[in-house]
């Protein structure tokens, strides 16, 4: 069979890469792809907001499954074209996507539904928003409603800075008509941690646990980003809590998006904070998640096409999905200044020396070829994948391959997978 990719980050190589294994599927196209990706799959230049071109190429090729892999063509409705066109395509749509298009619907679905989160209050006026920080106490969090490429939570120390992130949002636009409304909620403590599930609106196929890595400097420190490394496993997220988050969390929230008459198919991203009181939902994604598919697809066993074909069929209760016991830490290798501004076309160096080392993979998420070169084009570069008999030793394995590759200016997290070596104690 024929798989066409849409993207060109980091999700989309390692979802390439994946899919590359698969004995079902013949040839692999991505759009637009990037040179890492062009190595297991024929790149076609077409950009990932082009939807009618996209599908006329899905129509012409043949193409027997196609996998959406950023959000931004998902919430824009790709879907809800291709099965016009009796095209088979895995993901939300425009109406499920919602989930994460606006953080005002997922908030207040999440209350209607009794599903466990952080007290909230929704705001479309700049000066109302303003008046509520003034009656609360920091730290409070402050998040744009719209898609913002990870970057529109504010977690604020000070009533101050959670001013200041309202002002960025609404009133200088930086996130522009996705800074229309925001949400401002209390502000939780306790682990974080990825929960991913395949579902087709009827049945749930959960994946191994992950956490991601938000902030862009060691310790959980500086502003959010994209993510600078996942790790999987998850310590923390013992059997016990799992059932609890099954029960309370995962269940309900496929459960309310039928009642709301958007039924969800595709993979549905959970991020929670495990607290004190239990697990509560921080947000929703709509699709993989970016790093943490990279670290979650390196220990998949099963093939994956399968699994989205019943997805998309509805027949998820006839597919089993494995796992490798292995551990895997993936870690984001960016360009200096990220999240901020930085500079485009440095050349990335050591590439070479890491190709076909077991247990190792480079997945490119911000590259372009010039000269005959690869070089940097983007904020988050390369994702750095490493496995290992266990955390510390992916750990180890990992950073061991990140320094052997080089660029000007280049900046990661040193202490990714850290905190799961000596991990919080779950009491859940």
């Amino acid at each position: 069979m024929k798989v066409l990719v849409i993207g060109s980050g980091g999700r989309e190589h390692s979802l390439v890469w994946k899919i590359a294994q698969s004995p079902l599927v013949s040839k692999i196209f991505c759009a637009p792809g990037n040179p890492g990706i062009s190595e297991l799959a024929e790149c076609i230049n077409i950009t990932v907001d082009q939807t009618e071109q996209l599908c006329e190429f899905a129509v012409q090729e043949n193409i027997d499954l196609t996998v959406v892999g950023p959000e931004a063509p998902l919430v824009d409705g790709i879907v809800d074209v291709f099965n016009e066109h009796g095209l088979k395509v895995f993901g939300p749509d425009k109406k499920a996507a919602i989930l994460e298009d606006s953080k005002v619907f997922s908030k207040s679905l999440l209350k209607k539904h009794g599903i466990p989160t952080a007290d909230f209050k929704c705001f479309d006026d700049y000066q109302q928003a303003r008046r509520y920080i003034a009656s609360k106490e920091a730290p409070i969090v402050v998040k744009a409603d719209g898609l913002s490429k990870g970057k529109g939570v504010f977690v604020c120390k000070t009533n101050d800075e959670a001013l200041q992130a309202i002002d960025s949002i609404m009133k200088d636009k930086v996130f522009g008509e996705a800074g229309d409304q925001i949400v401002i909620e209390e502000c939780l403590v306790g682990e974080e941690i990825s929960l991913l599930a395949f579902t087709d609106g009827k049945n749930i196929v959960a994946m191994e646990s992950s956490q991601d890595h938000k902030t862009v400097f060691d310790g959980d420190t500086g502003p959010n980003t994209g993510g600078m490394g996942a790790y999987s496993p998850v310590p923390l997220m013992t059997d016990k809590l799992y059932l609890q988050v099954e029960k309370e969390v995962l269940v309900p929230t496929v459960h309310a998006m039928n009642r709301e008459g958007r039924p969800y198919k595709g993979v549905i991203y959970i991020g929670l904070m495990i607290t004190d009181v239990g697990p509560m939902v921080l947000e929703y994604n709509v699709r993989l998640g970016d790093p943490e598919a990279q670290v979650i697809l390196s220990r998949m066993k099963s093939d994956i096409v399968p699994i989205m074909l019943a997805t998309i069929s509805e027949e998820l209760d006839k597919v089993d999905l494995e796992w490798y016991s292995q551990a895997s830490v993936c870690v984001v290798m960016a360009s200096g200044g990220y999240p901020g501004s930085y500079d485009n076309g440095k050349e990335i160096t050591g590439l070479d020396s890491l190709k076909n080392q077991d247990g190792i993979s480079v997945f490119h998420a911000g590259t372009k070829s010039a000269d005959g070169k690869i070089v940097t084009n983007g904020g988050r570069v390369l994702g750095v994948v490493a496995c290992g008999e266990g955390i510390e030793d992916a750990q180890k394995n990992v950073y061991g391959a990140v320094s052997k590759i080089s660029f000007d200016g280049v900046h990661y997290r040193r202490d990714i997978a850290s905190k799961a070596i000596t991990p919080p104690t779950s009491t859940i």
